[in-house]
């Protein structure tokens, strides 16, 4: 992975660089951190349960990692499912898709 593949993917690199101090490897080795969160997994679970409160959590809990590193194309869909999702007693409409858009451009990312 590169600072070029990640433009090309549509993050804010410089965004990201700047949070980093300017640092790309340090940049590199925290984009790779972010895209390890172990809240991929615990979104998907519990969409697939059911459970809107813990899938909020780990919606707002992927906001932040990803947002620090400015992958815009994860970021988008993450701050879209966690309003959503926020103060929701059930999962809203709307929810799955922007969970498989979340999924699907991890997937691009972690292939970069």
């Amino acid at each position: 992975m590169t600072l070029e593949d990640l433009k090309a993917y549509g993050a804010n690199t410089e965004e990201g660089l700047a949070r980093c101090l300017n640092n790309e490897a340090f940049y590199l080795r925290m984009v790779n951190l972010a895209l390890a969160d172990k809240n991929f997994d615990g979104l998907k679970q519990a969409m697939d349960a059911g459970d809107a409160r813990a899938a909020f959590e780990a919606a707002h809990a992927l906001k932040g990692s990803i947002g620090n590193v400015a992958l815009t194309p994860i970021y988008q869909p993450a701050c879209a499912l966690t309003e959503l999702l926020r103060g929701a007693d059930a999962l809203p409409d709307g929810g799955g898709a922007l969970l498989t858009e979340i999924m699907a451009q991890r997937e691009k990312a972690l292939k970069l």
